[in-house]
């Protein structure tokens, strides 16, 4: 008997859930992975700091103080490839509005998420470009420890 094979949203939200574990803020880690035309993987990324960049003590305190200095994982992701290169993201929070509108920018025309964010107009900027906006929080979780 054999098992039933993962989706594609449910295998790019996989990738995208274990590219959050790698994030090293403590308040929040979000994930994210592009897959190509053919289904295959360009890349995933999560949020933090810039590559290489050390935090000075106390940095990571005062979530207010260092949010500004946070890069997104759809921004992190995006800088993986080039536009019209990646057909679906998958991220394990919905876009923040700015994000979204990156994404849009880079011609992604599918986009998965798994945690509602409020404070974000991703459902009518993704109407607005005919871009599909699919909550997906059924997918394998590999256990964490």
């Amino acid at each position: 008997m054999s098992a039933e094979r993962l989706s594609i949203p449910r295998y790019a939200m996989a990738l995208a859930h274990v590219a959050s574990l790698r994030s090293e803020d403590p308040y929040r880690k979000v994930g994210a992975a592009a897959l190509d035309h053919e289904n295959r993987v360009i890349g995933t990324a999560y949020n933090g700091l810039a590559p290489g960049f050390e935090a000075p003590p106390g940095f990571w305190d005062d979530r207010e103080a260092r949010q500004k200095y946070m890069l997104h994982a759809e921004v992190n992701l995006c800088s993986l490839f080039r536009r019209g290169e990646a057909r679906l993201v998958a991220t394990t929070t919905m876009p923040c509005t700015a994000c979204m509108q990156t994404l849009c920018a880079y011609g992604i025309r599918e986009i998965c998420y798994r945690d509602i964010y409020q404070a974000s107009d991703a459902p009518e900027i993704a109407a607005l470009y005919g871009v599909s906006l699919v909550r997906v929080t059924d997918f394998p979780e590999l256990p964490v420890g």
